[in-house]
C-alpha cells in the first residue's frame, strides 16, 4: 500500500517555499508592518502604458496572441536589447513570456539533463536552486561573498567539470545589489567559450544601475551569442510585477526548445500585459528614469543609516535591494528577522533564503517610500541597540 507521501512526487515534497513569499505571508492582516521583504516597487505602472491596456481592453482585445507573444512587441525588444549590443531575430530568438521567471524555468528545462551540473552563484534569487533540482541537475553553489559578492572567472573555472551544463547569475544581483565588473564579465565570457557551456544571464535589473555604473551583458562579448540565455522582464524597471510579463532571447535551435514548454503550459503571456510593455519600451523612458533617480536617493539613505548602525554592507550599484550582515549582533539571520517583525514591526528577509552564503545577511528592499524607509531604519536601530545592551 502507497504511503500519503508517496501520492506526491518526491522531488516536489522535497523543494522548500520560498523564503521571501513566507515572510510576505506574516504580513497579511498587518497593515502596521513596514515591509522590507518583497522585491516589488512601490510605484504604479506609468499611465501611458495603464492607458494602452485599457484601449486595448476597451476594443475588445482579449484574445490569445501567437505562442510567442506579439511581433510587434517582439520587434521592439530586438531593438531595446541593441542598446546593449544584443542582436537577437524578434520572429525566433525571443520568446515573451509570462514574467521573467517563467524564462527561468523554461531555460532550465530546455537545457538540463538529470546527473547535468549547473554552476548559481549565491546568494541567489530563491527560483533558481529548486527549479534546477526539479530538472534532476546537480547544482553547484559558487560563494560570492568571498569577493564582494559577485562571481570571478577564477572561481568558475574551478567549479567546472566535465558534466558543467551551464552557468547562471543575476547581474545587478538580487539580493546584494552588486553588479559584476565589465572586464571581469569578459573573462568569465572567455571561459564559457573554452568550455562551450551555457551562461543563463537573469538581467532584470540592468535598467536600474547607480553612481555613473552601466549594464554589460555577458552576450555581448565576442563569440557569446551562441552560449548566452539571456533573460529579463519590466516588473522592476517599468514597475509592471502584477502584468506578468517578461522575455528570454537565446540562439534560435534552443529557443525552438523552450517555446514547446511555452506552448504547453502558458500558450502565451497575457495580451493586454503586452500591449502596455510595447508602449512601455516606446515612450515609457523618461518614467524608468524618475523611478531609478528615485531608487538611488532611497539607497544612499538605507546605506548611511546601516554603516552608521556598525553593519557590514556592500554598497549596492544596482537593482533596489541591501544585504547587510548582521552576524556582530550575535543572532543568525532568521531569528532576527523574525524577532524584528514581532517586536518592531519590519519585514526583511533572512539572508540564508537566497542560500548559504547568504547566511548571516539579511535583505532590505529601498523600492518603498522614504518616509517609511525612514521609519523602518529607526526601528532596526532600535531593536540591534536593544540587543547589545
Amino acid at each position: 500500500m502507497n504511503t500519503r507521501e508517496d501520492r506526491f512526487s518526491r522531488a516536489m515534497l522535497e523543494t522548500p517555499p520560498s523564503g521571501i513569499r513566507k515572510f510576505f505571508e506574516l504580513l497579511i492582516g498587518h497593515d502596521d508592518v513596514i515591509s522590507l521583504s518583497v522585491g516589488e516597487p512601490d510605484f504604479p505602472t506609468p499611465w501611458l502604458m495603464r492607458e494602452e491596456a485599457f484601449y486595448h481592453l476597451e476594443k475588445g482585445q482579449t484574445s490569445y496572441t501567437s505562442n510567442w507573444g506579439l511581433l510587434e512587441l517582439r520587434e521592439e525588444i530586438s531593438r531595446y536589447m541593441e542598446r546593449y549590443n544584443l542582436h537577437y531575430n524578434a520572429a525566433k530568438e525571443i520568446l515573451v513570456t509570462v514574467g521573467a521567471s517563467e524564462g527561468v524555468d523554461a531555460a532550465l528545462r530546455a537545457i538540463l539533463n538529470p546527473g547535468d551540473e549547473l554552476i548559481v552563484c549565491e546568494p541567489c534569487y530563491v527560483n533558481y536552486v529548486p527549479l534546477a533540482h526539479l530538472t534532476g541537475a546537480k547544482v553547484v553553489r559558487l560563494d560570492t561573498s568571498v569577493n564582494g559578492f559577485y562571481p570571478t572567472a577564477q572561481q568558475f573555472e574551478k567549479l567546472i567539470t566535465p558534466k558543467t551544463k551551464a552557468i547562471m547569475f543575476c547581474s545587478p544581483s538580487n539580493p546584494t545589489g552588486t553588479m559584476i565588473p565589465a572586464d571581469e564579465l569578459e573573462k568569465i565570457a572567455a571561459v564559457a567559450r573554452r568550455n562551450q557551456i551555457w551562461c543563463i544571464a537573469d538581467e532584470i535589473y540592468c535598467e536600474l544601475a547607480y553612481d555613473g555604473f552601466k549594464h554589460t551583458s555577458i552576450g555581448s562579448f565576442e563569440g557569446m551569442k551562441d552560449y548566452t540565455i539571456i533573460l529579463n522582464g519590466f516588473s522592476k524597471s517599468f514597475a509592471m510585477t502584477g502584468w506578468r510579463i517578461g522575455w528570454i532571447a537565446a540562439p534560435e535551435d534552443l529557443m525552438a526548445q523552450v517555446v514547446k514548454l511555452h506552448q504547453y503550459n502558458t500558450i502565451c503571456a497575457p495580451i493586454m500585459s503586452q500591449y502596455a510593455a510595447l508602449e512601455g519600451l516606446k515612450h515609457g523612458w523618461d518614467e524608468v528614469e524618475k523611478m531609478r533617480v528615485s531608487y538611488q536617493q532611497r539607497r544612499n539613505l538605507m546605506y548611511k543609516a546601516f554603516c552608521d548602525m556598525g553593519l557590514s554592507v556592500p554598497e549596492p550599484t544596482g537593482a533596489f535591494y541591501m544585504f547587510p550582515s548582521i552576524e556582530n549582533t550575535g543572532m543568525d539571520d532568521e531569528t532576527f528577522a523574525t524577532e524584528l517583525f514581532q517586536k518592531h514591526n519590519v519585514a526583511v528577509v533572512p539572508g540564508s533564503a537566497f542560500g548559504e552564503a547568504g547566511r548571516g545577511h539579511i535583505r532590505c528592499c529601498y523600492a518603498t517610500s522614504v518616509d517609511k524607509i525612514k521609519t523602518a531604519l529607526e526601528r532596526i536601530k532600535q531593536f540591534i541597540d536593544e540587543k547589545n545592551k
